[in-house]
């Protein structure tokens, strides 16, 4: 009771929720978009650690920490859709959240190395800090909210007992206890954070305004596309000119139109108009954007990668390596986009037809050369972009064939 009695003593008395919209939802503020920009410098590390370590284990380190950024970052858009940015408190908080998250991004390098203590206790402090700030911004204004926090806390600071450990230790030790606190967090939400005393949180609890997590998902996509973009740009720039080279960079820029305009061309409107008339929002912020949206992101990452290895060498020869980021990443964001589709809308059958394609490319791969798998690679997603516009456009007028 004491402790009850302390938190509302200490809770905020301002009211920084946002107000509800009814089934419009608020834009993206420019504090939101400020936060981001921590975030494309991230992106840009996990690509570059990936493309120096690309060996199975570089994989396994760069794919623990990009869940480990991409947590980070979820659950502040989750935050900011509870709270209003608009708000000096909640502006603080993330400007606060923007001076952590630049250190753990400046440690991703060396995350697996001297800076471990440094990531780790950034992260935890985003994690743990941002969910204290939430308890007080809540504890006066919403009871059911605030109990949620109350569980989040707990699962994050159990998490967080490992972070530390694991930045204390080294090497396998240091990402066997990463990736135990990884499992902790990731697991949490699906469990509905249930904490011994407290119960679990179901998703009707969880007041989401569905538009605004759908655009906020939205633009993150488009931060890993303009970092695909920014390399693509980057390595071309400081390569002598060949006709190799001009083929290995227009796939790279087809890849990146074809990712954008399978995510955005209809899916991504249709979905944010799904979640926003659910009666469950929640659930589907929960599946299709916490969970869902990884695959999808992480696919455009190892693209970029696969894309900077074709430009680099593209008459090279195609090693078990090139061959894998050539086409897992290509492969990660069609199931990806695949996933969000079956929980938002419906699931594509030419995703199928795309993930079967670089199926059968993969026995092919060894006898081409980087340029030619990157082509081959990107007609895919052309293809499969191609078939998606066609079967939305016909939608409309079999529709209007249909009236009489």
């Amino acid at each position: 009771m004491g402790v009850e009695v302390r938190a509302g003593m200490f809770g905020s008395r301002i009211d920084l929720q946002r107000t509800r919209a009814g089934r419009d939802h608020h834009r993206v503020t420019f504090i939101e978009l400020f936060f981001d920009l921590v975030f494309v410098f991230a992106v840009t590390q996990l690509s570059h650690a990936l493309l120096k370590h690309l060996t199975l284990m570089g994989a396994v380190e760069a794919g623990l920490l990009f869940l480990a950024v991409w947590w980070v970052w979820i659950f502040t858009c989750w935050i900011t859709n509870w709270l209003d940015p608009e708000r000096t408190a909640v502006r603080l908080l993330l400007i606060a959240l923007m001076l952590v998250g630049l250190l753990l991004t400046t440690s991703l390098p060396d995350a697996f190395g001297e800076k471990g203590l440094l990531f780790a206790g950034a992260f935890v402090s985003m994690q743990v800090g941002r969910s204290l700030f939430a308890l007080w911004a809540l504890r006066r204004h919403n009871k059911r909210n605030y109990d949620n926090f109350l569980r989040i806390t707990a699962w994050l600071s159990a998490s967080a007992i490992f972070w530390i450990a694991g930045g204390l230790l080294e090497d396998g030790a240091r990402l066997v206890l990463w990736a135990i606190a990884v499992a902790i967090e990731f697991a949490a939400p699906s469990l509905g954070f249930w904490t011994p005393g407290l119960g679990r949180s179901a998703t009707t609890d969880w007041e989401v305004e569905g538009g605004h997590m759908a655009e906020r998902c939205a633009l993150f996509v488009i931060i890993a596309l303009g970092e695909s973009i920014l390399v693509t740009g980057a390595t071309f720039a400081e390569l002598p000119m060949s006709g190799a080279v001009l083929a290995a960079f227009g796939a790279a820029f087809l890849a990146s139109v074809a990712m954008w305009w399978i995510y955005f061309d209809a899916a991504a409107e249709r979905a944010s108009r799904r979640i926003a008339s659910s009666d469950d929002p929640g659930r589907l912020a929960r599946l299709a954007y916490t969970y869902f949206h990884l695959p999808l992101v992480a696919g455009v990452v190892v693209t970029a990668v696969g894309d900077e290895l074709a430009l680099s060498h593209p008459l090279g020869h195609v090693d078990v390596k090139t061959a894998l980021v050539l086409l897992g990443g290509p492969a990660l964001y069609l199931a990806g986009d695949m996933l969000f589709r079956s929980a938002t809308v419906k699931a594509p059958r030419s995703h199928v037809g795309g993930l079967l394609a670089l199926v059968l490319l993969a026995p092919a791969a060894g006898a081409m050369t980087p340029m030619t798998l990157s082509l081959a690679t990107s007609a895919v997603l052309v293809a499969v972009a191609g078939s998606e516009t066609w079967r939305n456009r016909r939608g409309p007028r079999r529709a209007e064939a249909s009236v009489p």
